[in-house]
């Protein structure tokens, strides 16, 4: 995606400290299943005048664990896409204590992604 808007300057945040080592050629990987991963971040990151790669621990990136749980429930028909869900970020905090299904039946994620 950043490729096709023409982006120029990327930074690419993970909770992972061992992925962030070995893309950024620090650590050296023998995991086979790896190795096309790790490449294929080299050559993409080629296309960018400026890519950085920061480390988040996971306990600190909660925001990005509620989006993957999020997509994880997500069906569409095309395996290799998933629509956008916009996301606004508020000055003040927002919180929920507790999430049900609606009574219309669909899941409590439903509004959110329409």
């Amino acid at each position: 995606m950043e490729i096709d808007m023409n982006i120029q300057k990327l930074l690419v945040i993970g909770d992972s400290d061992l992925l962030m080592h070995q893309v950024q050629g620090e650590w050296a990987t023998k995991n086979s299943k790896i190795l096309p991963y790790l490449h294929l971040v080299q050559e993409l990151g080629k296309r960018f005048t400026e890519i950085e790669f920061r480390h988040v621990p996971r306990i600190q990136n909660e925001f990005v664990d509620t989006l993957a749980t999020l997509s994880s429930m997500i069906q569409h028909p095309d395996k290799n896409f998933i629509d956008l869900i916009p996301v606004r970020i508020h000055d003040q905090p927002m919180c929920c204590a507790h999430a049900e299904d609606e009574i219309d039946g669909k899941p409590w994620f439903h509004d959110i992604k329409e």
